[in-house]
C-alpha cells in the first residue's frame, strides 16, 4: 500500500524500486510526481511539497479557469492599460518571442477560440462563421505590449494553458534543484524534467500510445534534460470520419490537418521542448521536416 503523507495532505509516496520513491499529488488537472533516488520517506515528502506547493502557486496565478488569477485580472482591465508584475511580464514577453519564431503559429490570444470548439470527443464541429466572428479577437500583434505594460483590447484573451504547465515544470525543477544535488524527476503529465541519471541506470519513460489508456507505444531512456510532449489524443472531434485535433492554427481558427497523433521533444527545458512539440504538430505534415531543421530528438506517433 502507498505511504501517505497524513490525512490532511493530498500526497501519497510510492516506492518504484531500485530505491526510488515518487511523491505524487495532482495540479494542473493532472497527475503529477516527483521521483527521487531515496529511501527516505520524511525527505521524500520534503521534496513532495516544495515541487507540488509551486506546481499549485503557477496554477493559481495563471490559470484562466480561477477568478482570483493574474489572468483574470488582466480580463478584467480590458480596454485599458495595466503594469504586469516581473514574472507575468517575463512570461508574456517569452509568448511574444514564440509568436514572433513561429511566424504567428503559436499564440497567447487564440484561447478565445474555445468559445467555438469543445474538443470532447463528440461531432459537434462549429459552423465556420462561429469561427470567423473570433479572428478579428485573435493575434498577439493586437496587443500593446511595452514591459511591464500591457493593452489588452477589448474582447481578447490570454491564455497562459500553451505553456503553463511545462514552465511549471522548469520552476519546481529549478526549487528542487537548488536544494538537492540527488538525483530526481519531476513530472507534470507527462512533462518532465530530470537532473541527472538515478543509480540503478537511466530514467524510464514511456510514451503513450494514442487513443489508449496509459499504454506505451514506445519506453525511452533518458539521463537528464527535459521531455514534453503534445497530441490530440483525449481532446479531438469526430465528425463524418473526420478527426478534428486540437491544435488550432491561430490564423483560421481551425484544427491543423495532416499532422502527427502526438509529438514528444527532448530539450534542455520543459518550457523548450513544449513549445517545440506544439510547433511541430502546427506544422501539420511538415513535423518531422521542422524537427530536423531545429536538430532536436523527437518521437512521432
Amino acid at each position: 500500500m502507498p505511504a501517505t503523507a497524513s490525512s490532511a495532505e493530498p500526497f501519497n509516496v510510492e516506492p518504484r524500486g531500485g530505491e526510488l520513491l515518487a511523491v505524487c499529488f495532482t495540479a494542473m488537472a493532472c497527475p503529477c510526481e516527483v521521483l527521487l533516488a531515496s529511501t527516505e520517506q520524511a525527505l521524500a515528502l520534503e521534496c513532495g511539497r516544495l515541487v507540488a506547493q509551486e506546481a499549485w502557486r503557477v496554477e493559481r496565478k495563471f490559470s484562466r479557469y480561477r477568478t482570483d488569477s493574474v489572468t483574470a485580472w488582466i480580463h478584467e482591465h480590458r480596454g485599458t492599460e495595466v503594469v504586469l508584475d516581473d514574472e507575468t511580464a517575463a512570461l508574456v514577453d517569452f509568448a511574444k518571442q514564440c509568436f514572433d519564431l513561429s511566424g504567428g503559429l503559436f499564440d497567447i490570444t487564440s484561447g478565445v477560440l474555445r468559445r467555438a470548439w469543445n474538443f470532447d470527443g463528440s461531432d459537434r464541429v462549429p459552423k465556420p462563421s462561429e469561427i470567423d466572428s473570433l479572428l478579428p479577437f485573435v493575434g498577439f500583434e493586437k496587443l500593446r505590449w511595452q514591459p511591464p505594460y500591457l493593452f489588452l483590447p477589448t474582447g481578447m484573451e490570454l491564455d497562459f494553458g500553451g505553456i503553463g504547465k511545462e514552465y511549471a515544470v522548469d520552476r519546481a525543477y529549478d526549487l528542487l534543484a537548488a536544494r538537492r544535488s540527488a538525483p530526481f524527476l519531476v513530472n507534470f503529465g507527462g512533462d518532465l524534467r530530470a537532473n541527472r541519471s538515478p543509480p540503478a541506470g537511466r530514467w524510464q519513460v514511456g510514451i503513450e500510445r494514442p487513443d489508449t489508456d496509459r499504454n506505451a507505444a514506445m519506453i525511452l531512456d533518458l539521463d537528464h534534460g527535459a521531455l514534453a510532449t503534445s497530441g490530440d489524443s483525449r481532446r479531438y472531434l469526430l465528425k463524418d470520419g473526420i478527426r478534428y485535433g486540437h491544435i488550432l492554427n491561430p490564423r483560421t481558427g481551425w484544427p491543423v490537418a495532416d499532422s502527427p497523433r502526438s509529438a514528444t521533444v527532448a530539450a534542455s527545458s520543459c518550457t523548450e521542448a513544449g513549445l517545440l512539440s506544439t510547433l511541430a504538430l502546427l506544422q501539420g505534415p511538415r513535423a518531422a521536416e521542422y524537427l530536423n531543421e531545429q536538430g532536436v530528438r523527437y518521437w512521432l506517433t
